[in-house]
């Protein structure tokens, strides 16, 4: 089973979002995602400043096994993006959660976090995959 954090939401398409208190929002795959990809090779990141929607694929993860988009799980603008992730890619399998986090998103409307998963939600979601 994959460590779901409570403390996150997520989106289906397997997407985390912490609420990081000031209107800004730190968004990485979830532990099982990349579980599924395997190794990463490579991650295309956003650029800071892009306005997304939620649902736009705005991030790509490489692996050995495949290439997977990466989704919006909020509408806004991307504030910051892990740029250590360029020479360290791996960090995403080794720890998604915290230092694989992949951008962050000042968002326009705080209020669709209400259209996320809960850890429950999403653990169930997975179950049925």
């Amino acid at each position: 089973m994959s460590n779901i954090p409570a403390d996150l939401k997520y989106a289906s398409t397997h997407e985390w979002v912490r609420d990081e208190g000031d209107g800004t929002f730190t968004i990485g795959i979830t532990e099982h995602a990349q579980d599924l990809l395997g190794d990463m090779v490579f991650v295309e990141l956003p650029d800071v400043g892009d306005k997304v929607d939620t649902g736009d694929d705005i991030a790509v993860a490489e692996s050995v096994k495949a290439a997977s988009d990466i989704y919006a799980p909020i509408s806004g603008e991307v504030t910051a993006v892990n740029e250590d992730l360029e020479d360290s890619p791996e960090t995403v399998n080794n720890d998604p959660f915290g230092d694989g986090w992949l951008f962050k998103i000042k968002a326009d409307d705080s209020s669709e976090l209400q259209n996320l998963l809960d850890a429950e939600a999403y653990e169930a979601s997975i179950d049925e995959d």
